[in-house]
């Protein structure tokens, strides 16, 4: 039960950088033993909120205080010594590493690097059901696993306060329901959870309390068992809550993207695709589920150019592009959303009408002959912004500044631009609010009205039932289902993206 101390309080946060203010009178109260949902549209300043706490920014105004007591965090070391730890969205791991080793590195002093280390493991995994083993590598552990290693280094290091970054985002349903099981006995020993999501459902499923942000304040609370998930999407972003359903079928006769049995395999011989063949018609979306590392992403790399197939073979409009380079395979006419917006989308510290011309630096209007065609870039970069809802400051702002649903629908809106024939969408909405999660289902839809064929890959399987025509499910680089999304649910698809059931 929660005790009278609250575990952290709150009070008249705010935090500013040049041109923008991130946080201004935030309040939170998050009572001790609970689970608590903080919930917002991106740019609300759940993000800053969440490094002022873990000591990664310090706020310009207002006070922290834990467990009773006032404190100033300087540094995340100083959020650890006052018994709060953070699990980010991007786990931090290291996978030529052991699950021993992971749990241990930097925190020797605390029981050593042997006996001691592993018994205070297994204790942690046996009291919170984690079912870590200390000698196994994490390379060979899933998603799951590998999140509950990640709170389990926490609760390692000796947090009580724990900071969940959408937690969610890449489990499937059974694995959420066993994630919302560990939360639970985090909470029957005492601990503290603030926990950080936009799946609203599941927020009303876990919570004990939510608190709402919108512009960088904080406007609501809300109580989980009388709130439903359209009063929270209003408090979030003033709307209702959108439904990614295409409603009626698009799908021509004329063939745009097919694979012919391909095949591919790494250095060392393992298949990461195996007999893959699918094909995708013109005003059709053809949805891949399946747990992460399963060959997903290899199988957007080998359409993209980026492999070439040990086997097999891949066409465009009915020519064979096998072997094509990338950037022939983007002049052919494919827009590409990468699963990882930073690390393949964006150059995060240039301005955004550089990003504009990303991937797309031989084509109008970003070229001019031989050179950049500045004017016509920036001039094409104010379109994007106005019509995908760009929130930013202006086209010379820094991707870096921008939230992330700002920066993913900035990478919607470039690769959607000069009308291509394929779009490869790879979590086209991980990580943003249902604002900007309506935008980006608009404009996917609207794009297959017109006759675009697009492969979506997502690990919102609400996401992939609504929009897709066709599903399939692929595990261990081999389809293993193919799925109807009037009929199937989430549990069908979790069942055979965990090997339960092939169809």
């Amino acid at each position: 039960m929660p005790s009278e101390v609250d575990a952290v309080r709150l009070r008249g946060i705010g935090k500013r950088f040049p041109g923008v203010i991130a946080n201004h009178d935030v309040d939170v109260t998050i009572r001790s033993g609970t689970v608590h949902a903080l919930i917002g549209e991106n740019g609300a300043g759940k993000s800053t909120l969440m490094k002022i706490l873990y000591g990664v920014q310090k706020p310009d105004d207002g006070t922290i205080e834990i467990n009773g007591n006032e404190v100033v965090l300087k540094s995340p070391t100083d959020a650890i010594d006052n018994g709060v730890g953070m699990v980010f969205q991007h786990f931090m791991l290291a996978d030529n590493l052991t699950v021993l080793e992971n749990m241990v590195l930097g925190a020797e002093k605390l029981h050593g690097i042997g006996d001691n280390a592993r018994a205070e493991i297994r204790r942690i995994s046996d009291r919170f059901g984690f079912e870590l083993e200390p000698d196994v590598l994490v390379e060979r552990l899933g998603v799951a696993a590998r999140q509950r290693l990640e709170i389990a280094k926490v609760l390692y290091r000796g947090a009580k306060i724990i900071i969940l970054d959408e937690p969610t985002a890449v489990l499937v349903p059974q694995e959420v329901d066993a994630l919302f099981a560990n939360l639970r006995e985090l909470r029957s020993a005492g601990n503290s959870v603030l926990f950080i999501s936009h799946k609203l459902d599941e927020v009303l499923a876990i919570a004990d309390d939510i608190t709402v942000m919108r512009r960088g304040t904080t406007v609501g609370t809300a109580d989980p068992k009388t709130a439903t998930k359209h009063e929270l999407a209003e408090l979030m972003v003033g709307s209702e809550l959108p439904s990614p359903e295409t409603g009626e079928s698009t799908v021509t006769d004329v063939v745009e993207l097919e694979l012919h049995d391909v095949t591919l395999t790494d250095e060392f011989g393992r298949n990461l695709l195996s007999d893959i063949s699918l094909a995708i018609h013109r005003g059709e979306i053809l949805g891949i589920a399946g747990v992460e590392g399963n060959g997903q992403s290899e199988l957007v790399e080998a359409i993209m150019g980026m492999h070439i197939p040990t086997s097999g073979r891949i066409t465009l409009s009915g020519e064979d592009v096998t072997r094509w380079h990338t950037r022939k395979l983007r002049e052919a006419g494919i827009g590409y959303i990468p699963e990882d917006r930073h690390r393949h989308g964006l150059l995060l510290d240039s301005p955004l009408w550089e990003n504009r011309i990303l991937g797309h630096q031989t084509e109008a209007p970003n070229v001019k002959g031989p050179w950049i065609n500045r004017s016509g870039a920036r001039k094409d970069t104010t379109r994007i912004v106005e019509e995908y809802d760009v929130r930013a400051p202006g086209i010379d702002t820094l991707a870096r500044a921008l939230s992330g649903g700002n920066q993913q629908k900035l990478i919607v809106g470039r690769e959607m631009s000069g009308d291509p024939k394929l779009l490869i969408a790879s979590h086209p909405t991980r990580g943003v609010d249902v604002g900007a999660q309506a935008a980006i289902w608009g404009h996917i839809k609207r794009a297959r009205k017109a006759g675009l064929a697009v492969l979506l890959i997502s690990a919102d399987l609400d996401e992939l039932i609504g929009l897709s025509d066709t599903i399939q499910v692929i595990l261990r680089g081999r389809f293993v289902g193919t799925f109807e999304p009037s009929t199937v649910t989430p549990q069908d698809l979790g069942a055979a993206m965990t090997g339960g059931q092939t169809v």
